[in-house]
């Protein structure tokens, strides 16, 4: 098994961490996609592969979308019919979807393009689109400009050998515009509020620390929570995020 493959596979023992912690997405993100579809998300027949626990999915639903979850992690699938039970969910990946041509509005990517093959995923999200439709991509990153932000990735570049930062793995505009299509991008700003115990547990749903032993995480989590409340005596921080948005469609 690759690396890439064990990262992937990691997300289902940590899905209850990945749905108490995750950062959600801001209603601008949502605006600014229904912009650039040229539609309501209303009624519009909407596939959220690598949906995980849902929280991009519920989302969309509430806009009134019609939106399947397609998961190929059996702990994050349980989670997600749990937590929304009104929301159908499908056993898949996007390197091969399990949907009939031109039977969708839109194929969504929330912070899980990185996990596919875009010699496969984009042309299979380009067989199920109907004329017009789109696919889009979009990833949460918390801002590497901010100061200890960047002092916490210097510090878990050292201690783990399993760090990755979405820098350097987020596709971009550059795989889609390799297969012909034309993209537009947007970048949105927000931040929220979290506990340094919230923060912590969002980094235990990230793969780079779920495919370690606890006994390899704990030392890590335990030096982060000693710098964190170092910066933040009272253990409440702000988590600013770059939210970039991708939407591509035939040209």
């Amino acid at each position: 098994m690759t690396d890439i493959q064990q990262h992937a596979l990691s997300f289902g023992p940590v899905a209850a961490q990945y749905e108490a912690a995750r950062p959600s997405y801001p209603a601008e993100l949502f605006d600014e996609l229904e912009r650039l579809l040229g539609r309501p998300l209303k009624d519009a027949d909407v596939l959220d592969v690598g949906a995980g626990t849902g929280i991009a999915t519920r989302l969309l639903a509430a806009r009134g979308a019609r939106v399947v979850a397609l998961e190929p992690s059996a702990g994050m699938a349980a989670l997600l019919r749990q937590v929304s039970p009104g929301i159908p969910v499908v056993k898949g990946v996007g390197d091969e979807l399990p949907f009939h041509d031109a039977s969708l509005d839109l194929v969504g990517y929330a912070q899980a393009f990185h996990w596919t093959d875009p010699a496969k995923s984009v042309p299979e999200a380009l067989r199920v689109l109907r004329p017009g439709g789109k696919l889009a991509l979009w990833w949460n990153v918390k801002d590497r400009a901010t100061g200890w932000i960047k002092a916490q990735e210097d510090r878990l570049v050292v201690a783990l050998p399993s760090y990755h930062a979405y820098g350097g793995v987020i596709a971009g505009a550059e795989q889609l515009t390799a297969a012909g299509l034309a993209v537009e991008h947007v970048t949105l700003h927000w931040e929220r509020q979290v506990t340094v115990d919230s923060h912590l547990t969002d980094l235990t749903s990230r793969s780079y620390f779920a495919v370690l032993t606890e006994e390899r995480r704990a030392p890590v989590l335990a030096a982060e929570r000693a710098a964190l409340l170092a910066e933040f005596p009272d253990g409440v921080l702000t988590e600013p995020y770059v939210l970039d948005l991708f939407v591509a469609g035939r040209a």
